[in-house]
């Protein structure tokens, strides 16, 4: 089954499951009101999203220097730093050392870019049991499901589902739908987790050159105690994520918080600056930092592709998202879904791998109005959207261009411009297209999948405009 074929089918899916639309539905809409509850005054919430953007264009023209000041900041705080081009370096040195730390058991803070790697299920395969910490994720993992949403992974679930799988994996507890005892249920299982974890891992959201400092942000707790109560933790982050200055975090912070969630403010921030000093009771012994290029050198080549790696990961432009809303995170396939997604996912794998995403917008720039660092996803979706089917001369580092070009539809676009292009040919058309309107087909491949094939009018339009005394000349 090809990328294309495949896409269709998990779409259909999507579309025939009512109960997950209804649940993607009653949960936006909800996020979408608190974000706006956020930002009443519009010229503020226009110049913070000019002072973000700012800071990440920034980061990522000295993203080369601002690197190697964060290895050297990290490693004179005590932190060690490895570096990994692909998910199967990433994933063997994140292996390398829970083996030197002898670690068997592993608690996981949420990290969409360890779903990248692949990293629970390689870590498994060692023999390793890795527990997500983050409710979402471990209401996910029960469910051997992939994330649905980068901020809320569990955001397709409604609390009847969630009742019934935390009721098939702990029988023993009593079966209940309120959401204060299941959070409770899995704060209880999670403890002993935390309590019993040979190592952490985590994510980063930024991480500052200038003081070799690490940032998390959460809302549950479970980063931090994923990062400071088993003896070893693992942050795993991609290249991006280098910021200048801890004077460039704050106004990041604020609009992620309240573009991804509409808080005002996480009830976790962690900044991890170094492991366990001499005489402190608390905190990891080892501290190690995986940076993950994972093909973000070569987007970062092209001027306006570059964009795409400001992102914030707040998942804003998904909760906007008319197709997200009815298709869910899991239709799209990749790890990233939505916008975002659309935009990222075909320049990381390429497009000849997941270009058929870009068919899953309309284009109508919801994206774009909210995006919190102004990644103008339109632009660069169309942008995919023709090099999709057209690889051109420029030069470009986007794998698998023109992968989805369908020959036989790029050959009556041809002949469509002739006609067009001919005054008279084009009359003879409409002509001939008005007479014989009883030979349109039915079916027109993908355009009659959910709608009639449109039939030319009994009389062209030259033909009526004539009729009602217009002259062409």
């Amino acid at each position: 089954m090809n990328q294309t074929e495949a896409f269709h089918e998990r779409i259909d899916e999507a579309l025939h499951n009512d109960q997950m639309r209804r649940n993607f539905r009653s949960a936006l809409s909800g996020i979408q009101a608190k974000r706006e509850q956020q930002f009443p005054d519009d010229a503020q919430l226009q110049a913070l999203r000019e002072q973000a953007r700012a800071v990440r264009a920034n980061a990522l023209v000295k993203q080369p220097e601002l690197l190697e000041q964060l290895e050297a900041k990290l490693t004179e705080n005590g932190i060690r730093v490895h570096w990994a081009e692909n998910p199967e370096q990433a994933n063997q040195i994140i292996a390398d050392i829970l083996d030197a730390a002898t670690a068997k058991t592993v608690v996981k803070g949420k990290s969409m870019v360890s779903e990248e790697t692949g990293l629970n299920t390689y870590l498994e395969q060692r023999g390793i049991e890795v527990v997500e910490s983050d409710l979402g994720e471990f209401i996910i993992q029960l469910a051997e499901e992939p994330p649905s949403h980068i901020v809320a992974p569990a955001i397709h679930k409604n609390r009847q589902e969630v009742a019934q799988l935390f009721h098939r994996f702990y029988p023993d507890l009593p079966y209940t739908e309120d959401i204060n005892q299941l959070t409770e249920t899995a704060r209880q299982i999670l403890r002993d987790k935390f309590a019993h974890a040979d190592a952490g891992i985590s994510g980063v959201n930024f991480a500052v050159a200038e003081t070799g400092t690490l940032c998390l942000v959460e809302n549950e707790g479970n980063g931090r105690l994923s990062t400071t109560a088993p003896r070893v933790h693992i942050a795993i982050t991609g290249i991006e994520k280098v910021v200048e200055k801890l004077s460039d975090v704050p106004p990041l912070l604020e609009i992620l918080t309240k573009s991804a969630t509409g808080q005002p403010i996480t009830t976790y921030f962690n900044m991890i600056s170094r492991p366990r000093q001499a005489g402190e009771l608390d905190g990891p012994q080892a501290v190690h930092l995986v940076l993950l290029d994972n093909g973000r050198t070569r987007i970062k080549v092209d001027e306006q592709l570059l964009d795409t790696l400001r992102c914030i990961r707040c998942g804003t432009c998904i909760n906007y998202c008319p197709v997200y809303v009815q298709l869910g995170g899991h239709a799209y396939g990749t790890v990233y879904p939505g916008p975002i997604g659309i935009a990222l996912e075909p320049q990381r794998l390429g497009i000849d791998q997941v270009g058929s995403l870009t068919s899953a917008c309309t284009l109508c720039g919801a994206c774009g109005q909210v995006c919190p660092v102004e990644i103008p996803l339109p632009k660069l979706i169309n942008r995919l959207r023709a090099e999709a089917v057209n690889a051109g001369r420029e030069a470009s580092p986007l794998i698998g261009r023109g992968a989805l070009r369908n020959k036989t539809e790029a050959t009556s676009w041809k002949l469509w411009r002739l006609v067009y292009a001919n005054a008279f040919v084009y009359r003879l058309f409409a002509l001939a297209a008005t007479r014989l309107r009883w030979l349109t087909p039915k079916k027109l491949g993908g355009w009659t999948r959910y709608r009639s094939a449109p039939k030319p009018a009994k009389r062209t339009l030259n033909e009526l405009a004539r009729q009602k005394g217009f002259r062409s000349e």
